[in-house]
């Protein structure tokens, strides 16, 4: 493992209905998700939106990542937790239910950690929510 990095670089989450999937996710998220070209048709991909290095070429703290949809994997929760960073993320929580999301632990604190919200998504993958505040 690189060392000056984040150890994570990428993750996807995988989904069953694209469209639904992209529109929860656009919703709760307040962001714009973009296709992202297969090289051999194997997978489906929208991205979530990437930031660039910063102006000293660094690279900003997190991961990207996308929805994909592809044959013989299944979405479901009971695997590998996601966070999204949020700047309070009772307000993405708001947001995940009235996107057809369903909230599994409201906010709750994780003391000095901050705080974090459990959403199962429209797929039934289960998504974690983090903020400071």
């Amino acid at each position: 493992m690189n060392k000056e990095r984040n150890p994570v670089g990428w993750f996807e989450i995988y989904v069953s209905d694209m469209e639904r999937a992209k529109a929860f996710y656009e919703a709760m998220l307040d962001v714009k998700m973009e296709n992202l070209p297969s090289p051999d048709d194997s997978v489906e991909m929208v991205a979530f939106p990437m930031q660039p290095p910063d102006e000293s070429g660094g690279e900003l703290p997190g991961a990207s990542g996308a929805l994909a949809k592809m044959d013989g994997i299944t979405p479901g929760g009971g695997g590998t937790m996601v966070y999204f960073s949020c700047t309070d993320c009772a307000e993405e929580e708001a947001r995940a239910s009235k996107a057809g999301g369903k909230v599994i632990r409201p906010k709750f604190s994780i003391g000095d950690y901050g705080f974090i919200s459990l959403i199962a998504d429209t797929e039934g993958n289960c998504i974690g929510l983090h903020s400071m505040q």
